[in-house]
């Protein structure tokens, strides 16, 4: 009977496991249709009918092949179908600090490879991309951690839990990728840090 209740409780947790994954991987597919819609022009352009939140970027980092669109809002809803950008940061690509976020299991789990120097080009309706050269790569305590705008310099931070393959979610840690947007001239270097 025990071997039962064991093998049933692996079964749910595997499965759960994979739900996760699978809900990530099919979002990503119907935010691409929203993203294009959004492109044409559509404003608020919903990934599904009852969707609360809809496509404002589209992130790549080209050195570990990643492509994602990312969302408004940073509520646990959100995160859990793409990135999502705080609205109440800098517009990603102009003066300030945007700052884009995302579950450390899923969409940001690339994050842990990524290393200074890596290029980030975030694509908005509208304009030319931005790019942005990785600068900076820090663990903090989402507890006392603040992150700095400057308003002279288009920075981006990306961020996400920490460590990468912790065995209970949340916890105070957060990983902290910082990159500063990069012009003819070369990356804006003498910007103050962020965090």
């Amino acid at each position: 009977m025990v071997a039962v209740v064991l093998t049933a409780v692996g079964v749910w947790e595997l499965g759960h496991g994979l739900w996760i994954h699978a809900k990530a991987e099919l979002a990503q597919y119907l935010l691409q249709r929203a993203w294009a819609r959004t492109l044409r022009g559509e404003a608020g352009a919903t990934p599904w009918p009852w969707a609360d939140t809809w496509p404002v970027a589209r992130l790549r980092v080209p050195a570990h092949g990643v492509d994602l669109i990312v969302l408004t809002g940073v509520s646990g809803r959100t995160l859990a179908f793409g990135p999502g950008y705080a609205p109440e940061s800098a517009v990603m690509g102009a003066p300030g600090t945007a700052i884009v976020t995302a579950h450390r299991d899923t969409h940001f789990r690339f994050l842990e490879r990524v290393r200074p120097g890596d290029e980030i080009v975030v694509e908005l309706p509208g304009r030319s991309p931005a790019r942005f050269r990785v600068e900076e790569l820090a663990v903090v305590d989402a507890r006392s951690a603040t992150i700095r705008a400057d308003p002279r310099w288009s920075a981006l931070v990306l961020m996400t839990c920490y460590p990468f393959d912790a065995l209970v979610p949340g916890g105070p840690l957060r990983y902290v990728v910082t990159a500063r947007a990069v012009d003819e001239q070369g990356p804006a270097s003498s910007a103050a840090p962020v965090i």
